[in-house]
């Protein structure tokens, strides 16, 4: 890897843990911890590795207090920090806790953690975040076991961003041509999925495509595909349902099976604005911007003023913006 590329991927790191996720970067895929004991100890990066719990919408004490440590944490008030999540025991505690003594066997820790744990996204992720920073050991592997052990979560999205730096943070999300109804809406954000749920579980094709929206958006890309999925069986000549199906496909890794799924619908609906405007979304994340503005400019002229067109014409404006 070159020197180019490993800052380019440090910089996104400090660009997805400014988003308030947290983020580190690929710095090698080589490596390894099984130096020889006459090699000069590796040089710690600046800095402390950044923390990140995915707590949800929960508000139980526990979630509170590691919320607490986190923010501490991030104001470099480590010892406090350390304080709270000393105060309990699950993972994100002691992970919490392990960074909090940063670098005084930190990444030991969080290697006896993987070790305990394979499958927990939270320690995987975070041991990716220790590595990089002790410049030792190998993050894309702990990177990897997040997505292979645990794709159902907002620590497999991060994941897919470290592994993936020069596309669009995330995964494309499905836009409808419609509202949620005002009985969703007016809720607490932390009872919206449960209504969106139970509106799908009795409602038609518009109810299962809100459902599958609202699991992308915390950060349930798996569950999400599904509901689109079974929308589009049930519904089969609904574009939309088509559509979103295709769009929860997208994989960064694998985008032929989502852009084999869209593609045609652009012959079947060649005048369909969400077709359109999703391709456009698509060739976005897939770094192919002049064909996705072409997508946008005709998804806005197919039906202006709607949603799609308004967020086609953002989408044309960040293009703009960052192409100066």
């Amino acid at each position: 890897m070159t020197a180019r590329r490993r800052i380019a991927l440090l910089v996104a790191a400090v660009a997805l843990v400014a988003a308030s996720v947290a983020a580190a970067a690929v710095l090698s895929a080589g490596g390894g911890s099984g130096s020889s004991a006459s090699a000069p100890a590796p040089k710690l990066r600046p800095g402390r590795p950044p923390l990140s719990l995915a707590l949800g919408f929960r508000t139980d004490p526990e979630a509170r207090a590691l919320a607490q440590g986190a923010a501490l944490y991030r104001r470099g008030d480590t010892a406090a920090a350390a304080a709270v999540f000393a105060r309990h025991d699950s993972l994100e505690a002691k992970v919490g806790a392990a960074f909090a003594e940063w670098p005084n066997g930190s990444l030991d820790r969080l290697e006896q953690l993987a070790k305990l744990y394979p499958d927990s996204a939270v320690v995987q992720l975070h041991l990716g975040l220790a590595r990089l920073w002790a410049n030792e050991g190998d993050p894309v592997e702990a990177w990897r076991a997040v997505l292979d052990e645990a794709p159902d979560t907002p620590y497999a999205l991060v994941a897919g961003n470290l592994l993936h730096p020069d596309l669009p943070r995330g995964l494309p999300a499905f836009i409808p041509s419609f509202s949620a109804p005002s009985s969703v809406t007016r809720l607490p954000p932390r009872r919206q999925l449960a209504a969106l749920r139970a509106e799908a579980e009795r409602g038609g094709v518009r109810a299962r495509l809100l459902y599958g929206i609202g699991l992308q958006r915390v950060g349930k890309p798996v569950s999400a595909s599904r509901v689109f999925d079974e929308a589009a069986k049930r519904f089969p000549n609904d574009v939309e349902a088509r559509v979103a199906s295709a769009v929860g496909h997208f994989d960064k890794d694998s985008p032929a099976d989502a852009f084999g799924r869209l593609g045609p619908l652009t012959r079947t609906y060649p005048d369909v604005a969400t077709v359109r405007f999703h391709l456009g979304v698509l060739l976005l994340w897939t770094g192919r911007i002049d064909e996705a503005k072409r997508q946008f400019r005709l998804a806005s002229r197919l039906q202006p003023g709607s949603p799609l067109a308004r967020e086609a014409d953002r989408y044309l404006e960040t293009i703009r913006r960052a192409r100066g």
